[in-house]
């Protein structure tokens, strides 16, 4: 394959056909079911689905015999559901989503989650870099090979629209679809992260997330709080009692053995070179505040605790006014969303009721005490690569990025990866993307960084190119 006309056809696809569209997906504010439970009744995950469904009709015809799909079980998001031919027995599956995380607050005065805004290498708005890229991207590396006659398997794209509320829609059409999926060899997904802009990053690791929400109730109503504190305890301070039974609150440590495991020592030697790759981007590309600094002097143990170590964030209140609509009054409850990140080859179902066993153990003050726990959603640890895939992997990031490729483990979830990896215990994994540092994807001001994008495009063509080669062999 000749890799400069590789990328001259690249860079023209996505200026002309690819980012056009993208731009026009930004605006639906098609969020995942749950965050907006009347998705169906909205109208809005159609609108996504028939948004890409018709811009790849519209480049399927270079394909013969290929086919698309817009596939809907009842009660269920749709999956879009693309079947591209290819020489010999051996499949491609690649994957992506369109649904999208909720608003937040705290965009930029300029730019809004719906509000496509382009700025020089950056298109802002939600959902571009998570995860809506994937199935131009996908489209763009098959419209590659086929313009320089270059051989492949067939390829198998899905695209589903369930991934942010954990994708538990998705098993179903797996099942549904499986005799039409056939067993791939090769998985690529383009849901992940990458280290910074220089290079092809492979995640090698997802942890898992063990959620629910913790509700202390001291009152079946607020009352006067000079006249009831001191002898009503607290919701508050009850809830923030037991949170440290989890958490060391000085360290931010996990205090339950059984929410660690043994990491493996390839991912520690891993993890340690990401850090001599990445330096202080480790842990500067977040937004810190003031003289905020890390929870950890150590760069390489910074990855670890970023993606093999288990760590809690509350990412929701309830049972507070806003700060100028509180009167003195001692409330009746305390509700805390807890997110709590688990180790990749963690029992996430375990965890949660280790939370939920941990949590409601002897109340204090005798409160009502309740932790209503999600089942979980279990992480996932790649397996070794295949010496074939090992040597593309570093021949693609050298032909696209001019540098060598990198290794490391994600601290967030993609449940779809877990599933595959027990239905096709022998696939080689690729997941990759386009997260980069201040993408700041789920959170404001998300942006999808173009240069990386094409990269990333030229990257997964080289691959799908030596996949077939390795077939043939």
């Amino acid at each position: 394959m000749d890799n400069a006309l590789l990328t001259r056809f690249v860079e023209t696809f996505w200026d002309d056909a690819i980012l056009p569209s993208i731009t026009d997906y930004i605006r639906i504010p098609n969020k995942s079911p749950a965050f907006d439970p009347k998705w169906d009744e909205h109208g809005y995950m159609d609108d996504a689905v028939k948004l890409m469904a018709g811009w790849a009709r519209s480049h399927l015809g270079a394909f013969a015999g290929a086919t698309l799909e817009v596939v809907r079980l009842p009660g269920r998001t749709p999956l879009i559901f693309i079947d591209v031919p290819g020489d010999g027995s051996d499949t491609v599956l690649l994957y992506g989503h369109l649904d999208k995380q909720p608003e937040m607050k705290g965009w930029a005065e300029d730019l809004g989650p719906w509000k496509p805004v382009r700025k020089g290498d950056k298109l802002y708005g939600r959902g571009g870099a998570d995860d809506g890229y994937a199935i131009y991207a996908c489209f763009a590396a098959l419209l590659a090979l086929r313009e320089q006659t270059v051989p492949r398997a067939r390829c198998v794209i899905m695209i589903e629209g369930c991934e942010e509320s954990g994708s538990y829609d998705l098993p179903y059409y797996v099942d549904h679809l499986a005799l039409r999926i056939g067993r791939p060899s090769l998985v690529v997904c383009l849901d992940s992260g990458c280290g910074d802009w220089d290079r092809l990053w492979l995640t090698t690791s997802l942890r898992g997330i063990a959620a629910g929400t913790l509700t202390v109730r001291v009152l079946t109503e607020g009352v006067h709080s000079g006249d009831a504190s001191g002898i009503v305890p607290s919701s508050f301070r009850i809830a923030r009692g037991l949170l440290s039974r989890l958490e060391d609150e000085a360290t931010g440590a996990i205090k339950l053995s059984d929410l660690y495991v043994q990491i493996p020592p390839q991912r520690i030697e891993q993890a340690k070179q990401a850090a001599r790759v990445l330096g202080e981007q480790v842990h500067t590309k977040f937004p810190f505040a003031g003289s905020t600094r890390p929870m950890a002097d150590d760069l390489g143990e910074m990855v670890l605790n970023r993606t093999w170590r288990p760590q809690l964030a509350v990412v929701g209140m309830d049972g507070y006014p806003a700060p100028a609509d509180a009167g003195n009054v001692l409330l009746p409850f305390t509700t805390a969303k807890l997110s709590l990140r688990t180790p990749p080859t963690l029992d996430a179902k375990a965890a949660v009721q280790a939370m939920k066993q941990v949590l409601e153990a002897d109340p204090p003050h005798g409160a009502e005490v309740v932790f209503d726990g999600r089942e979980g959603e279990s992480g996932w640890n790649a397996p070794p690569l295949a010496p074939w895939l090992e040597t593309a992997v570093a021949e693609a990031s050298r032909q696209a990025f001019g540098q060598p490729a990198a290794y490391m483990g994600e601290g967030g979830s993609i449940p779809f990866m877990g599933m595959l990896g027990k239905k096709f215990p022998d696939t080689q994994f690729v997941i990759t993307g386009v997260l980069g540092p201040h993408s700041n994807a789920h959170g404001p001001n998300e942006f999808l960084h173009i240069p990386t994008g094409k990269r990333v495009t030229a990257a997964v063509t080289h691959l799908i190119a030596a996949h077939h080669v390795r077939a043939k062999a």
